[in-house]
């Protein structure tokens, strides 16, 4: 008999699953990158790995907390714990880029004409697709806002209508992302400035993909009943992500494409 609140988790072969995926996908990355017979192949099926490990985990998670009630107040507490500290991870992931970006910008060297942007770098209009994607992930942060909201009050169809709305704003952000990358006059090839750009936006872009998956799962779980009033932390957890890529996204159109591109 346990006289715990806490949840003592069963031997599950998913990690070792999910460790080996990411060596597959490692090995395959360098071998197609290198040129390798076979390499996007052993790329591809570590990635498929690895999608497998996340649905056949993330399932069990799921069961977990919705059939057998292992997600108790002292368990949910610890999740929430988790998840501030993995956004504040991910905070730290973009502060490297945004530092990377200042560094070169403050300070533009001679080898770049020692002005910013570089000379021969045409940038792209902030006021164009950038601010009409500023727009659009701040309406998905309202709407998801929304939604919990929603999910508090016991407003269940209210908050299908709040979720589907923010995945369909966030698929529209992707696709006008996109956009902007087959339409730019530069690449990340282009210096320095195609590198921090690239590497800022594009790591943001696929965080907005992860959050849309996110966001997506609980979707599906809310059209499932697996949310109530006090027991809906997959969903808050999604939120608070989203939350964090929106705020992202506000610096890098005020750093990287207003202020660095004027």
């Amino acid at each position: 008999m346990r006289k715990h609140p806490f949840h003592l988790v069963d031997p599950s072969p998913w990690p070792l699953l999910a460790s080996l995926a990411c060596l597959v996908t490692t090995v395959g990355g360098v071998m197609y990158m290198h040129s390798y017979v076979g390499g996007g192949l052993v790329l591809a099926f570590g990635i498929a790995m690895i999608i497998y490990s996340m649905c056949v985990w993330w399932r069990d998670v799921v069961r977990e907390s919705t059939y057998q009630g292992h997600h108790t107040v002292a368990v949910q507490l610890g999740l929430r714990y988790g998840m501030i500290l993995f956004i504040v991870s991910e905070i730290m992931f973009f502060l490297a880029f945004f530092w990377a970006f200042f560094h070169s910008s403050l300070a533009p060297t001679v080898e770049i004409g020692a002005v910013w942007p570089p000379k021969g770098i045409q940038v792209l209009n902030p006021w164009e697709v950038p601010f009409l994607n500023t727009i659009i992930l701040l309406s998905s942060g309202a709407s998801v806002t929304w939604a919990h909201h929603a999910i508090l009050a016991g407003h269940r169809e209210q908050g299908i209508a709040a979720l589907l709305i923010t995945v369909l704003l966030a698929l529209v952000f992707t696709g006008f992302q996109a956009y902007e990358y087959l339409e730019a006059p530069f690449t990340i090839a282009d210096g320095v400035y195609g590198s921090t750009f690239y590497l800022a936006t594009g790591f943001h872009g696929f965080h907005v993909i992860v959050g849309t998956i996110f966001l997506t799962v609980c979707l599906f779980r809310l059209l499932s009943h697996h949310f109530t009033k006090k027991h809906h932390f997959g969903f808050e957890a999604a939120a608070w992500y989203w939350h964090m890529v929106d705020v992202v996204w506000l610096f890098l159109f005020v750093s990287i494409y207003y202020w660095g591109g004027a």
